[in-house]
């Protein structure tokens, strides 16, 4: 009898929602609370949360940065699975610009690595930001999806979203938040399906990466 346990190696790099989720000043903090408790006679146990569609690691959805722009709901899921390239940018100084990006090898997915250990516990506006031009560089290559562990592929200060705007012309996709602290640069299988939200500008998402098959 074959098990149903996959032999490639799982590696979850979704944050996980919890109170003191750090997240975007000003937007709304994550909240949990049981509303049917087992303790108090209930047959089960039922809980209600409260969050900013940003929470956590998730897909933005082109609402997000264009007014005419399709919703969490409305984004196709091709671009969320399937082979894609981890690059660690630690090393980058400054924003990762098309000098820093190595050869993609066809890799249509790329995930940047920027922090030596994700802040899972407290919000840092000091990330690496990607450039619009290695947006450009990357939509050339035939890349239909960015993602980084950081909270934004532009800087927290940008009122241009330049980097968002690339992305949007060529109908890109982006993760962002996700926490690549345990994972080596190399090629994987990524699975990250956002939520379908109807009228949501991004989809909470739980990322994961599997090992390849010829590995």
């Amino acid at each position: 009898m074959s098990s149903w346990r996959s032999s490639r190696r799982i590696w979850d790099i979704s944050q996980t929602l919890r109170p003191g989720l750090p997240v975007w000043p000003g937007d709304t903090d994550f909240a949990f609370e049981r509303t049917w408790k087992m303790e108090e006679g209930s047959p089960v146990n039922v809980g209600k949360m409260t969050m900013t569609t940003h929470s956590g690691t998730h897909a933005d959805a082109p609402l997000h940065y264009a007014a005419d722009g399709m919703d969490a709901a409305a984004m196709e899921l091709d671009a969320f699975i399937g082979e894609c390239l981890v690059v660690d940018a630690r090393k980058v100084s400054g924003e990762i610009d098309v000098a820093d990006l190595p050869d993609l090898e066809s890799a249509d997915r790329v995930l940047f690595r920027t922090w030596d250990a994700f802040p899972h516990d407290a919000w840092r506006s000091d990330w690496k930001p990607i450039s619009a031009e290695a947006i450009e560089w990357l939509a050339l290559q035939g890349v239909k999806l960015v993602g980084t562990d950081a909270p934004s592929v532009d800087p927290q200060e940008s009122k241009t979203m330049a980097a968002h705007h690339a992305v949007a012309k060529h109908d890109m996709r982006i993760l962002e938040g996700l926490v690549l602290d345990d994972v080596e640069e190399g090629r994987y299988e990524l699975v990250a399906l956002p939520l379908k939200v109807g009228g949501g500008d991004a989809g909470l998402t739980r990322a994961i990466l599997r090992e390849l098959r010829d590995a």
